[in-house]
């Protein structure tokens, strides 16, 4: 299957704008750049269906190794006591977004799945290169646990998950806690994840250039969060790249079609499998790089979300 018709505008679009995009960006720091690519990234809070249920929001700030960073809750209204919770890690190639370009997403799996959802702000490269972003996850990870009673989590129906580099930052985690023995997640969600920094798979070559996300940027991002291109072997920085998957959380992984990213993350639901890891899988025919959470106008995107959604629910409401 092609990408879907009703993309295809949207792609010319991207395409013709970015060759005159990146002209302008060869003049301007990094703060800029993210300033104006955050424009483009409102674009999910405009696209992206918000729940009926009521959610609340409350942010906290977590102290990590040489400063702090915010972590905000999003819990449905109507939930007493302590319940299940879901660590969340947003996207933007280690050196763009936050938690706010992530919002109607998070409030929606909060409200959908029925548990609290804490999105960790985690510090962007090129300030903060690898590990840090992984290690900021880690620390979310140990404030959790540590202020459970506080935050009202059931630590037994704790998961982590995450989308894009947010997708490869869960799936580091995971090795983290299983190396580190830390605080075990009971399932693991890798949505459209970025997995392999070596750029390696054959989806890179297929879809790297017409398709929303390319070659190039992930190039760029890649080179922002890993200085020292060595590297890029390292399992936190490429978790498909890591010797033993044994002793994972059951993981679901989303894939697009049409997403460079995609057999990366295909590839690692067939390692886990062969690792003794549960694994649900679910491939968005006809999808680009982020456009499965198009919901309000994509019947598919709708239906890529629910499946998503169903799993963590299940997961976290056994």
């Amino acid at each position: 299957m092609s990408v879907r018709p009703v993309l295809r505008p949207l792609l010319g679009l991207v395409t013709l704008g970015r060759g005159r995009a990146r002209r302008q960006e060869r003049r301007r720091t990094v703060p800029e750049r993210r300033r104006a690519a955050a424009r483009g990234l409102l674009q999910m809070r405009v696209v992206t269906a918000r729940s009926p249920i009521p959610v609340t929001t409350t942010d906290h700030r977590v102290p990590v190794a040489g400063g702090e960073i915010l972590v905000r809750s999003y819990r449905p209204l109507a939930s007493r006591g302590p319940g299940p919770a879901h660590l969340f890690l947003h996207g933007g190639s280690y050196w763009l977004s936050d938690v706010a370009a992530y919002d109607p997403i998070c409030s929606w799996y909060a409200a959908e799945a029925d548990c609290q959802v804490l999105s960790v702000d985690y510090r962007l490269a090129p300030e903060h290169p690898f590990p840090t972003g992984a290690e900021d996850a880690y620390a979310a990870l140990l404030w959790v646990a540590a202020h459970a009673p506080d935050l009202e989590v059931d630590l037994d129906r704790l998961s982590v998950g995450g989308i894009s580099a947010g997708g490869g930052l869960a799936a580091a985690l995971t090795l983290m806690v299983r190396d580190r023995g830390g605080p075990a997640s009971c399932f693991l969600i890798l949505e459209i994840p970025a997995l392999d920094a070596t750029l390696s798979q054959p989806s890179v070559a297929d879809y790297g250039h017409g398709y929303l996300l390319d070659r190039e940027s992930m190039v760029e991002g890649y080179g922002f969060y890993l200085p020292d291109p060595a590297l890029a072997a390292h399992p936190y920085a490429s978790p498909l790249l890591a010797e033993d998957l044994t002793g994972l959380p059951p993981t679901y992984v989303l894939t697009a079609e049409c997403d460079p990213l995609r057999d990366e993350g295909e590839a690692y639901a067939r390692r886990l499998v062969d690792a003794g890891v549960q694994v649900q899988t679910y491939r968005a025919e006809g999808h680009v790089h982020g456009s499965v959470y198009a919901t309000r106008v994509l019947p598919s995107a709708r239906r890529a979300v629910a499946a998503t959604t169903a799993a963590l629910r299940t997961a976290l409401h056994p």
